[in-house]
């Protein structure tokens, strides 16, 4: 009895010893960040967890630590967790948040936490759930009454599932961001008074700290746009700041006259579009621009340490007057020092060799990389056959996809005639892809990022008009965040003539893999096709679909959308993570928008190809 005793005793004070050695504290006082109450650099790298399949969390967070990283800073995205209004998910495979947190804890790592609302992050809607376009009265990023109770109640299901994991409770979480980015909103909406972007800002902030958020709170802005961005009672950073005299000297202006002093988004790369070159950055200028900060004490945070990828229809889209809109690619590589399959690079390994001190550990392994025997596609099935058994919507005039209650991927808009009518066809409201179809031939693509809404067209009699329409994403910077409805959103005119009268919509949403088993073979050129085939692997790993013979479409694995591909490039492959093949039978399900030939096989590579830029004939 007296061993046990002894030994209840003994495990109760190692428990108690390991407790007392978890619990810290973090504080912004006296121009610095204290971590125990002694001065403390922060060293991060942005990383998204819903840009990495859950089973890889673990190494690519051990990666970042081995770089000699002490802190992982992350965006919280509300419309990956709000599937539907007022359903939330925060447990399911890449959606478990709190997963997260707990095992950049156990790798050694802090963390940074950037709730929004608003995340920009080159995502679907900047991380505003689609559904909010049809509330009454809502404006997005604005002072009324409907945002901001939307904004509350995220917040709030939010909290319940990080509370615990602040730094306060024994958690990692160290600091929690105010908004973000509000400053460049500030500038590109001057038609509000900053009197009232202040207010909402204010109110958003206040939300986060009245649900409970105890750690230290900062706000995210480029330098020069601190007037509009900056909170009182947040610790204002800086966003690619190189300039350290510049730095300091702005901080001090919003912050009491010091600091710490921070670069919350350091970019080691950049942001990657459909149909434009993949921006680099070398080694030598990240690490140049590194060892600035470390020289200096100012903590910073790379924006991205590792990009991940964005799988299904995640990917968001910027706006300029000279596209209209920028989409954005699957691959969100970003040329960052960690590459999207979670490999180091060049520039991980010069930057590890500044960073690293006697207590960083080694680099992880890489995940094994195979190639698949060509893929044999045993189905192609015209997309025609599965509108066939879908009800569609009728109205006298096209409806979006927020009318009709879709959130992604494709409506197929369809107009029978009685009378014959010719000339141009125009789509000034297109968003954001079209391919057009008189009696089933294809007569046209129309395109928002090359401004082309319009063609000529000549409809017979007794004729139907197609068009099917892809949302490649809802813009995610800038001022046109208000204006994010998708599919037709202005009338359809042809020849002058406003059509309207009995309008079918054929919602295909493609939220889940098609089942083509059912169907024959019915593809054919320059029409809409599924297509699906199987396959055998009796070991898995990463590989890359090759998509270099294909158009424009999106691909399943094993149910699960990988993510869209379009010849223009410069993306060329589609990463397909290890983790989600099986030894055994696996199935593929491509959807294939343009379809200029017939398909039999698709072919995987060991590399991915991410600088191949081809741009569409004729553009």
């Amino acid at each position: 009895m007296k061993k046990v005793y002894l030994a209840l005793l003994f495990t109760f004070f190692l428990l108690f010893t390991a407790s007392a050695q978890q619990k810290q504290t973090f504080a912004i006082k006296d121009g610095n960040f204290l971590l125990d109450g002694k001065p403390f650099q922060i060293h991060s790298g942005e990383m998204h967890y819903s840009r990495i399949p859950q089973p890889y969390w673990r190494h690519r967070l051990q990666m970042m630590k081995a770089m000699g990283l002490n802190a992982v800073a992350t965006y919280v995205f509300w419309n990956y967790h709000e599937v539907s209004p007022g359903v939330w998910d925060f447990k399911t495979g890449n959606k478990n948040l709190a997963e997260y947190i707990k095992i950049a804890q156990e790798e050694g790592l802090f963390v940074i936490l950037r709730p929004g609302p608003y995340v920009c992050a080159e995502w679907e809607f900047g991380g505003y759930p689609w559904f909010l376009q049809n509330v009454p009265n809502m404006v997005i990023r604005g002072n009324n009454a409907a945002y901001l109770a939307a904004t509350k109640a995220y917040f709030s299901e939010l909290y319940n599932q990080v509370k615990d994991l602040q730094i306060t409770k024994g958690g990692p979480i160290i600091m929690v961001q105010g908004e973000n980015e509000f400053g460049s909103y500030v500038a590109q909406r001057k038609d509000i008074a900053l009197a009232d972007h202040k207010k909402y800002s204010a109110a958003v902030f206040q939300q986060l700290k009245d649900i409970g958020f105890e750690v230290p709170f900062f706000t995210s802005d480029g330098s020069w746009l601190f007037e509009g961005g900056a909170l009182p009672g947040a610790l204002p950073t800086a966003n690619g700041e190189s300039d350290i005299k510049k730095l300091k000297e702005v901080v001090n202006k919003f912050n009491n006259g010091e600091g710490p002093y921070m670069v919350a988004e350091f970019y080691p790369g950049w942001l990657d579009h459909w149909a434009e070159p993949f921006p680099t950055q070398t080694p030598e200028e990240t690490v140049r621009q590194t060892q600035k900060y470390l020289d200096n004490q100012v903590s910073f945070n790379y924006y991205m340490v590792h990009g991940g990828t964005n799988f299904g229809f995640t990917s968001g889209a910027n706006y300029d007057k000279e596209h209209d809109i920028q989409p954005d690619m699957t691959s969100y590589d970003y040329d960052a020092p960690i590459s999207e399959a979670g490999w180091a690079t060049p520039k991980y390994n010069a930057l590890r060799e500044i960073l690293k001190t006697d207590k960083t550990p080694n680099v992880p392994a890489r995940t094994p990389v195979i190639t698949i025997p060509n893929i044999t596609l045993t189905t192609a099935v015209d997309l025609a056959d599965l509108k066939s058994k879908i009800t569609p919507v009728i109205e006298d005039n096209p409806l979006t996809f927020e009318q009709l209650n879709q959130g992604d991927g494709y409506v197929w808009y369809s107009k029978k005639f009685t009378q014959p009518i010719s000339g141009k066809l125009e789509l000034k409201g297109l968003r954001d892809y079209a391919i057009v179809y008189v009696n089933g031939k294809k007569v046209a693509e129309l395109n928002r990022y090359y401004k082309k809404y319009d063609c000529e067209i000549e409809v017979p009699f007794n004729a139907t008009l197609d068009i099917v329409v892809e949302n490649m994403g809802r813009i995610n910077y800038g001022s046109q965040i208000n204006d994010n409805n998708k599919g037709i959103v202005s009338p359809v005119i042809i020849n002058g003539e406003t059509i309207t009268g009995d309008w079918k919509m054929y919602q295909l949403p493609m939220a889940v893999a098609p089942d083509l088993m059912s169907y024959k073979n019915t593809a054919k050129p320059n029409r809409p096709t599924l297509y699906q085939g199987s396959f055998n692997l009796t070991k898995t790993g990463d590989t890359f679909l090759d998509m270099r013979d294909w158009g424009k479409g999106i691909v399943f694995i094993n149910g699960i959308n990988i993510g869209r591909y379009w010849s223009v490039g410069p993306q060329q492959t589609l990463y397909l993570p290890g983790c989600w093949l099986k030894k055994g039978k696996n199935t593929i399900v491509i959807f294939e928008q343009k379809n200029e030939t017939i398909q039999k096989v698709i072919k995987t590579i060991l590399t991915p190809i991410l600088e191949d830029l081809k741009p569409e004939k004729g553009q």
